[in-house]
């Protein structure tokens, strides 16, 4: 099969596609001839040598997938059959004609949906599902503040904070990435650039702040995070694009609110933690993605490259051009 390879960390011109022995599905496993995949962080970080795949896991990047079932390994339960439509969030393998999934952590591709609008929902919307429900404990009527609102976790995030009934606020970094958050249902968007989020959020809650912010930023954020970080409030943090330091007074601050710093990496979780969370999106979730439904949930596709143009689609992400997610189409 052909699969996305790199030998040596570095920039996008590392990457290639080259032929590899074809996975033979294990105990439990379920073989899936993928469709589309779709681009994270988290692939850009790898090729660069900074975030390994967990033991065991492939070292061909790609986080998620979405095509139909090829071939089922033994001690399979029978929930799936040849041909299903299939989409998986993966701990690696997913940029390459075929993978293989513990069958508990495939979802059914929802009616009326392509493999390409199905492979931008496994990673987006998981990890706005857990971060929201199980670390977040959103609750009905809360505040919450999604930093990199047009990203395809935060476009899925405001979208989930919605259906839960609360109020999605974001930040991105141009008019065009917050015009879309807007109608993916945003009540109040702030360019980070060029006015400061903590005000704006303060002023747009009327000084009480928010319950809930979903941090990918990191370090750079701090001060401004708990600034408009409501009493009781829980940040979460699940990225570090500006970094880890911290200089300051965080603890203090943290303590004055009797606020809580919660940390997640979807990643690096076992196939027992994984599965507490597939099975309630599946249900909760997923119907919401199929045609006439009410709210319609919808997964952001933001372009679509082909497999041999893989070096072009990490350069988009790099330079933040996306708004949704970028997906890579199979031969």
């Amino acid at each position: 099969m052909l699969a996305v390879y790199f030998d040596c960390p570095g920039g996008p011109e590392n990457l290639y596609v080259k032929e590899v022995m074809k996975p033979y599905p294990g105990e439990g496993e379920v073989l899936v001839k993928v469709s589309a995949s779709a681009l994270n962080r988290a692939d850009l970080l790898q090729r660069k040598g900074r975030y390994p795949p967990p033991k065991g896991a492939s070292d061909i990047l790609g986080l998620e997938a979405a095509g139909s079932v090829a071939g089922l390994g033994p001690g399979c339960k029978g929930r799936w059959k040849i041909g299903d439509s299939v989409m998986a969030l993966l701990s690696g393998g997913g940029q390459a004609e075929y993978v293989t999934v513990p069958e508990g952590h495939l979802m059914p591709v929802p009616s009326g949906m392509t493999f390409i609008q199905a492979a931008a929902i496994p990673e987006a919307w998981l990890t706005a599902f857990q971060l929201l429900h199980f670390v977040g404990k959103i609750q009905k009527g809360e505040r919450v503040l999604i930093h990199a609102g047009a990203s395809g976790v935060g476009m899925a995030a405001i979208q989930l904070s919605r259906l839960a009934k609360a109020i999605p606020i974001v930040t991105a970094g141009t008019q065009e990435k917050l015009k879309a958050t807007a109608n993916a249902g945003a009540a109040a968007g702030f360019n980070y650039k060029n006015e400061d989020f903590s005000e704006k959020v303060l002023e747009f809650t009327q000084g009480s702040g928010v319950d809930i912010i979903l941090d990918c930023v990191g370090g750079s954020y701090w001060e401004k995070n708990l600034n408009c970080l409501g009493t009781d409030g829980r940040w979460i943090v699940y990225g570090l694009l500006s970094g880890g330091e911290v200089h300051g007074d965080l603890l203090a601050r943290l303590l004055s609110k009797r606020a809580s710093i919660h940390t997640s990496l979807l990643r690096s979780r076992d196939k027992e933690a994984s599965n507490s969370y597939h099975q309630p999106f599946t249900e909760d979730v997923l119907p919401y993605f199929s045609e006439g439904t009410s709210p319609r949930l919808q997964s952001a596709v933001d372009s679509i490259y082909p497999l041999h143009e893989i070096a072009e689609a990490h350069r988009s992400m790099e330079e933040n051009r996306n708004i949704g997610k970028i997906v890579i189409e199979m031969p």
